[in-house]
């Protein structure tokens, strides 16, 4: 009962307002009040406010959604636990599979004599030499001769 009082006096002082909005000649803001002003009234009519206020006031209804925020915590918090370990279950399964099997380059059908022997190749940190087939993008000297001449 109060909350439909309390509805009907909002609803009021907004029709109030919009009548005074469009007596000033701005009737699209005086529109708009109008519609904002309605809504309270529709609510209570449609039972919203009776169904709202039945659940705000049962301490069943709250428990439930103390457990609902309690499972949405626990949720986030293994959700975080995972991120920060790096590591899913996708990956977990692909490391144990990549485990069992030999080691294959992703190009070859099988295992490589090196890889198969247990030695690995020696690997080259660094530049590419001119003869070793580089990519025209990885050098740079031309790039650094116009900056040294620049003075950069």
């Amino acid at each position: 009962m109060l909350a439909e009082t309390i509805c009907s006096a909002v609803s009021a002082a907004g029709l109030g307002i919009a009548a005074i909005t469009a007596y000033r000649k701005r009737f699209l803001t005086a529109t708009r009040i109008l519609a904002y002003s309605l809504v309270p009234v529709g609510l209570v009519m449609t039972g919203v406010v009776q169904w709202v206020s039945d659940i705000a006031f049962k301490p069943s209804v709250w428990i439930g959604f103390g457990l609902l925020a309690a499972a949405w915590l626990l949720f986030m918090t293994t959700r975080a636990v995972e991120r920060r370990s790096g590591s899913t279950r996708k990956e977990r399964k692909a490391a144990r599979a990549a485990g069992s099997r030999a080691a294959v380059a992703p190009a070859a059908s099988s295992p490589s004599p090196a890889s198969a022997a247990g030695a690995t190749a020696p690997q080259r940190h660094g530049r590419p030499e001119k003869g070793q087939g580089a990519a025209p993008g990885d050098d740079f000297s031309d790039i650094e001769a116009i900056l040294k001449k620049h003075g950069i």
